[in-house]
């Protein structure tokens, strides 16, 4: 049975390939939309859920892979900014505080229509931020395409004071616990 990874991410793809995984890549098309009515948890699984569900539609024979990343503080629910501005807005609620990084996880069977979910929580601290080196990163546009407005993996390392979890988490795939839902469906993860 082939792999399939529902996701244009080069993260996910580069994290893929390191657990020697042989993958195909198809993007779902599926519309993330942002809901605040329901619980961060929920969320995230709906989204990667129907990631997977778009893409095993369309394949035969294939474990189908959808994941979905948000930040979390408090009530607030931190998905991509949409611009400098938002971005801004975020890095400074997430200065000098604890946040929680959540994934959700889809493995969809397209031949039986099984589909496995789970969720994965990382607790991360940034130390106390200036307002000159948010604008200096918001500069390096690499918090514009990532969930809670930050790479752990580039340049935001250095704003990590304290992580709880797992770090692959954080870049936007958790591969321990997606390798356990794998070797469950019958996936040899990691054979050297």
């Amino acid at each position: 049975m082939k792999i399939v990874l529902a996701s244009g991410s080069p993260r996910r793809k580069t994290l893929l390939r390191k657990m020697g995984l042989k993958f195909s890549i198809r993007e779902s098309g599926f519309q993330e939309r942002l809901s605040l009515k329901e619980k961060p948890e929920k969320y995230v699984i709906e989204m990667a859920s129907g990631k997977a569900k778009e893409v095993a539609k369309k394949e035969e024979n294939a474990l189908v892979i959808g994941v979905d990343t948000i930040g979390v503080i408090g009530k607030d629910v931190l998905g991509k900014p949409k611009s400098p501005y938002e971005a801004k807005r975020i890095l400074r609620k997430l200065s000098g505080k604890w946040h929680r990084v959540l994934s959700g996880i889809a493995i969809v069977d397209s031949l039986s229509g099984k589909i496995t979910t789970d969720v994965v929580e990382t607790k991360v601290k940034f130390r106390k931020l200036s307002y000159k080196e948010i604008d200096r990163y918001i500069e390096t546009d690499e918090p514009l395409d990532k969930a809670a407005a930050y790479a752990i993996q580039g340049r935001a390392a250095l704003f990590v004071e304290e992580i709880k979890g797992d770090f692959f988490n954080v870049v936007g795939l958790p591969i321990f616990r997606l390798a356990q839902m794998l070797a469950k469906s019958g996936v040899k993860v990691g054979e050297c």
